[in-house]
């Protein structure tokens, strides 16, 4: 009984894992379109806004904010 349960949590981390893997591929691919096609792209400009007025929330400028992000991220990444 305790070994299928491991079995079942470490399959479903396994599988929250891959979704997020996509998900960030989306996000990235989503914002490097933003910053090309600006703001007024459908999608693509509503997540790049978004993106903009959080790091405007967190910082000054969001420079310090986005620099503590990639930071934070490569950190997880290990």
């Amino acid at each position: 009984m305790k070994l299928d349960f491991y079995y079942s949590l470490n399959k479903i981390k396994s599988y929250l894992k891959q979704v997020t893997d996509v998900l960030l591929v989306v996000v990235a691919v989503a914002l490097l379109l933003g910053v090309l096609f600006g703001p007024d792209a459908p999608f693509v400009g509503a997540v790049y806004s978004n993106l903009v007025t959080i790091l405007d929330t967190i910082g000054d400028s969001g420079v310090v904010a986005l620099v503590s992000l990639i930071i934070i991220f490569l950190i997880n990444k290990k």
